[in-house]
């Protein structure tokens, strides 16, 4: 199938369409998840005048094989591990947390790079909706969840602009509400409906965060 997106901007613009019922509401944040969901939300956020922050997460990959995801962990602590592939992977208990050590110490250099001397945005009570540039197992966005829960929002929403079908259930009561704009059946990877799917640089996530809204206080 053709790109359905031009780039992570353009999806934006598309999914806050889904998102209006949040719109100059006070008590709403959103959340990206880096790196390629920062400007997607970026969009999103600049439209329903919310203010911007960042969930970062990390995926844990299998040693030989990275790309393919074991779990994930994000801010605040949060850890999702996915035991079946542990094991049929054959991942040892030290390996394991040989891969878990390394990926926090990349998060927490994320956090204090992206950042920079702003403050983290107010969670408790508020409606947060998270971002991403799509949902490919969902095992980062429930890790991301995981630790959002601890920070006691009053609702959660998830929004994406691709998935492939049955994401939502794979996500589960990790979110209050699930936004997508296109659930595929014959989805392969979320970089197919894109036409742009270049990788985000620091710098682009830096400059994003720089011009976003400032946090309400």
């Amino acid at each position: 199938m053709s790109a359905l997106f031009t780039d992570r901007a353009a999806a934006g613009r598309a999914l806050v369409g889904q998102l209006q019922g949040y719109a100059g509401r006070d008590d709403v944040a959103v959340l990206a998840l880096p790196r390629g969901g920062v400007p997607v939300a970026w969009e999103v956020a600049r439209t329903l005048g919310a203010e911007l922050d960042l969930l970062s997460v990390r995926k844990l990959g299998v040693p030989y094989q990275p790309e393919l995801a074991m779990g994930a962990i994000a801010s605040g602590g949060a850890m999702y591990v996915d035991r079946q592939i542990v094991a049929s992977c054959g991942v040892s208990p030290q390996q394991l947390e040989q891969v878990i050590a390394a990926e926090n110490r990349e998060l927490a250099r994320r956090e204090v790079l992206y950042r920079g001397t702003r403050g983290p945005a107010r969670i408790e009570g508020q409606t947060v909706i998270v971002v991403d540039d799509g949902v490919a197992t969902g095992v980062s966005m429930r890790a991301a969840l995981l630790a959002l829960r601890s920070a006691k929002p009053a609702w959660i929403v998830v929004a994406v602009p691709v998935a492939p079908s049955g994401a939502q259930d794979r996500i589960g009561t990790a979110a209050d509400e699930f936004v997508c704009l296109l659930s595929a059946p014959d989805f392969r990877s979320v970089g197919q409906y894109y036409r742009d799917f270049d990788r985000i640089s620091d710098k682009q996530i830096i400059d994003l965060m720089a011009h976003a809204g400032p946090h309400r206080t």
